[in-house]
């Protein structure tokens, strides 16, 4: 099930405005340049920011995303009729035969569920041709990232047109071997509401992803440094053996 920040319609709609640099998606636009890839599946797709990027070069795209309320955030934006967006996740995907599947953002790590981690990878490997690629990011468990999500040094508000004044910061609430769970916090100075939103990301080893990747018949091809987070992040490219 998708967070409470991406199913809270008034949520969802805030995400865009609330995290506007998106520089993130650049490596994975070149990564689709470079692979030469015509049709991509995009799962957890959210409020399809990289998904009509790639139908803006003329990419046929499929967004996959268990939360309505990001999909119809998606489904709002100019040219997401040249998207196909589905509700649901990569576990039970009509029949595909995609070039390139991705998981952008904290898609991966919001898999915490062992069984779904496997159906997600088995499901983006049968939606993919042999030959096509895999590709998402993993925060490096080692760079202890949590540590930075407090009051303190997430505060923020953000002045959103149509909306108003937004006060926003997160802290952890829970730190569990891998699994690290925490709070967001939202106040809208319009009418006063305050909205939490709980989440947990698990936090995987890069011998474990790559362990994991091989048990569902991917070959690992390269793991790279993330360009946005230098040093903090991997970003797996993995591909489904043409025999």
């Amino acid at each position: 099930m998708a967070d409470e920040e991406f199913r809270h319609p008034r949520l969802a709609a805030i995400y865009d405005p609330l995290d506007p640099d998106r520089r993130d998606l650049d490596a994975y636009l070149d990564l689709a340049e470079k692979l030469g890839a015509r049709r991509v599946l995009d799962i957890g797709c959210g409020t399809g920011m990289f998904a009509l990027l790639l139908a803006d070069r003329g990419v046929e795209v499929v967004g996959v995303d268990p939360a309505q309320a990001s999909l119809d955030v998606a489904r709002g934006k100019p040219g997401s009729e040249r998207v196909r967006w589905i509700c649901g996740d990569a576990t039970a995907l009509p029949p595909l035969r995609v070039d390139l599947a991705t998981m952008t953002a904290n898609v991966a790590q919001q898999i915490v569920d062992p069984d779904a981690w496997r159906g997600t990878l088995r499901g983006a490997y049968e939606a993919l041709r042999p030959g096509g690629h895999l590709v998402f990011e993993t925060r490096d468990p080692a760079k202890r990232a949590w540590e930075e999500w407090n009051r303190e040094d997430s505060y923020r508000v953000t002045e959103i047109p149509g909306v108003g004044a937004v006060e926003s910061w997160v802290e952890v609430t829970e730190v569990a071997g891998p699994l690290v769970s925490f709070r967001w916090h939202y106040v809208f100075a319009a009418d006063g509401e305050v909205l939490t939103a709980e989440s947990t990301l698990r936090f995987r080893e890069r011998e474990e992803v790559e362990a994991d990747l091989a048990a569902q018949g991917f070959e690992t091809l390269e793991v790279r440094d993330a360009p946005d987070r230098p040093g903090r992040e991997f970003v797996f490219v993995a591909v489904r053996p043409v025999s």
